[in-house]
């Protein structure tokens, strides 16, 4: 019995084991073939049997990520990181990072950043990351300047790409697509995308939705339009396609293209392949640039830095194209740009998750038309939200406009939303200055320094003064050149410090030492005398530190820092009203209030002392026989420091 036990548990673990297999090997076919839909179940139910590893969570993860189910994704990527004895791509740092801002799980983000940053150096979204990490308070500065609303031509499916063509505003949608299996795209397990076309009436409202006509919608993805300013003209996006069919490549990829085509008798018709098409990379989503002449787009050719990248062709007088050029690291990271769009003072506005933002893709700004001293700008909330932001549309003469998202108060799994945008973004040309200024003997942090940027003709730029920490953060143009720094504070010689801005967003740890303006006193010293102070007062018959006297003491405490090596005595003094022994208690009073004052400056104590000497001293002839205003007798109410050390 016990022989024929074992035989039958070996018999079934086999065929549990057989079954599994199989059942990775479908979900690793279908994952490879990129229907992440169906992979994602057959992994899934992997999971729900028990079975896991390293692989499975990383298609796992990476299925939900491209789908943009980022909460599924950290899910998922989570579990990969936790893994034991693994070493796993940074790639998947980065993937983590972004989809735990979907859970608004913002520092956790930041600390997987970090270690993406520590892992690939070289790599720009991380520099970038390095360079700004308030970068949530950036985006705050930027938010709240839109009022945004559901369009009503949302419909349950995606709906997405809007585009302005005169009063008329056409969108790709998922709606209405068919019901068999070859209107479905495996990627997505959702219908295939067409154009629609919807008016814009007097109110901005959509109205009369219909879609364009069937030379233009095939069996394949159609999106991403734009058109001419006199409606003649339209490029747009379509997968790759045979017979008009979707079709895929050698490697089970469906790349996208450009077309063009012409209206012509109201129809648009002779639609033809843009040459710099290809089928073996990408090219989609075309915009125009203000006189026409540039067509911009997003592909991951070669020469693309990331998954795709923002590139820009020439269009020549007789219709050729030039070779297309990428815009560069400025706008372009190791992740995704895409989905351009040009506004009519030739402001880019395109999406990406490569730039810091809220979550999956956010929609960034930069004029074009400082190219190479300007900086990207995220346009911030409400636009922006922890999901995919995309396809931003504005009309700069109405400030109204359109974009998509996929967050999760939506209608369908892509919404369209209207704006108007009541603040104009600020596009001026910035480069922050960001240091610190120190004591050069003794790296003490110097608070109020006043700070000038000059630059090379000798015009002030920048003011600015340093903060309670010594810290300093200063913003001024962009324009590339040399510049001076010059520090200068109190009892501190003034100190120049040059450098070089070659067009830089930011420039940090930019570290100022000042050297003490004040020599040092020798044992016997008078303080008061050396520093040119003037003396500390006292109220008649009190001991606590007044307004005026804090500010004498602030110089005390500075000498005190740049000398650790001094010790003082600190002499307090009455006038000769009162009773001597109570003058001399009352002097002892005011002799510790000074010494505690320094303390709470941060001297140590240690080089401190304390005496009061009542009215033994006195600085004039009003002693208690003599008649004195009140100004002479207050001459008297007073401490001095001793150096006697």
């Amino acid at each position: 019995m016990k022989l024929k036990y074992i035989v039958i548990c070996t018999t079934l673990l086999t065929i549990v084991g057989n079954a599994q297999e199989k059942q990775i090997k479908k979900g690793n076919a279908l994952f490879d073939n990129f229907i992440y839909q169906e992979a994602i179940a057959s992994y899934e139910e992997l999971i729900a049997k028990g079975y896991s590893n390293e692989d499975v969570y990383k298609n796992l993860g990476n299925a939900n990520y491209f789908n943009a189910n980022y909460e599924a994704a950290a899910g998922w990527f989570e579990k990969l990181v936790s893994l034991d004895n693994t070493t796993l791509d940074a790639e998947y740092f980065y993937k983590y990072a972004q989809s735990l801002k979907s859970l608004k799980k913002y520092k956790e983000s930041d600390d997987w950043m970090r270690k993406f940053e520590t892992a690939k150096s070289q790599d720009n979204r991380g520099r970038i990351f390095g360079k700004s990490e308030d970068y949530l308070s950036k985006i705050k500065e930027n938010s709240g300047r839109y009022t945004i609303k559901s369009s009503s031509i949302n419909s349950t499916a995606s709906d997405f790409a809007p585009s302005f063509n005169g009063s008329q505003l056409v969108f790709s949608t998922a709606r209405d697509s068919g019901i068999t299996s070859k209107n479905i795209h495996q990627w997505t397990g959702k219908a295939f995308l067409n154009l629609y076309e919807a008016t814009i009436n007097n109110h901005e409202n959509l109205t009369e939705l219909t879609p364009l006509s069937k030379k233009l919608n095939k069996k394949t993805h159609e999106s991403s339009t734009v058109f001419t300013k006199d409606g003649k003209t339209m490029y747009f996006t379509r997968n790759n396609s045979e017979n008009g069919a979707f079709s895929r490549d050698e490697q089970g990829v469906s790349r996208l293209k450009i077309y063009k085509a012409s209206l012509i008798n109201n129809t648009w018709d002779n639609i033809i392949e843009l040459p710099f098409n290809s089928d073996s990379y990408s090219v989609a989503h075309p915009t125009l640039s203000p006189d026409e002449s540039k067509l911009y787009f997003a592909s991951d050719m070669p020469g693309t830095l990331g998954a795709s990248d923002i590139f820009m062709v020439n269009i020549n007088d007789d219709g050729t194209y030039s070779t297309p050029i990428n815009l560069g690291p400025k706008v372009n990271t190791e992740a995704r740009e895409t989905f351009p769009f040009i506004s009519s003072s030739n402001k880019l506005y395109f999406a990406s998750d490569g730039h810091p933002g809220l979550g999956g893709l956010d929609i960034f700004a930069l004029d074009l038309n400082n190219l190479d001293n300007g900086v990207v700008l995220n346009v911030g909330a409400p636009v922006n939200s922890e999901e995919d932001d995309f396809t931003f549309i504005i009309n700069e003469s109405t400030r109204k406009g359109y974009f998509a998202s996929n967050r999760k108060d939506g209608l369908g799994s892509d919404d369209i939303y209207s704006f108007v945008e009541n603040t104009p973004l600020n596009f001026s040309c910035i480069t922050i200055l960001r240091g610190i200024v120190k004591d050069e003997k003794t790296s003490e942090f110097l608070p109020d320094t006043r700070l000038t940027v000059i630059n090379a003709e000798g015009e002030t730029v920048i003011q600015g003064v340093s903060d309670s920490n010594g810290n300093f953060t200063l913003e001024g143009d962009c324009t590339k050149g040399d510049y001076t720094i010059v520090a200068a504070k109190t009892d501190y010689n003034e100190t120049t410090f040059n450098f070089t801005n070659s067009g830089e967003s930011e420039l940090n740890n930019l570290n100022i030492s000042l050297k003490s303006s004040l020599d040092e006193a020798e044992t016997g010293d008078d303080l008061a005398k050396k520093l040119n102070l003037e003396k500390i007062y006292f109220d008649f018959d009190k001991a606590n530190i007044r307004r005026d006297a804090q500010a004498v003491l602030e110089k005390v405490v500075t000498y005190l820092k740049q000398y650790p090596n001094t010790n003082i005595q600190i002499g307090s003094h009455t006038d000769a009203r009162g009773n001597d022994n109570y003058n001399l208690a009352l002097s002892n009073r005011r002799a510790k209030a000074t010494l505690q004052y320094l303390i709470t400056q941060g001297i140590d104590e240690n080089r401190l002392s304390a005496q009061g000497f009542g009215e033994t001293n006195l600085t004039n002839n009003c002693d208690n026989t003599t008649k004195c205003s009140e100004e002479e007798h207050q001459l008297n109410r007073r401490s001095v420091f001793l150096v006697i050390k």
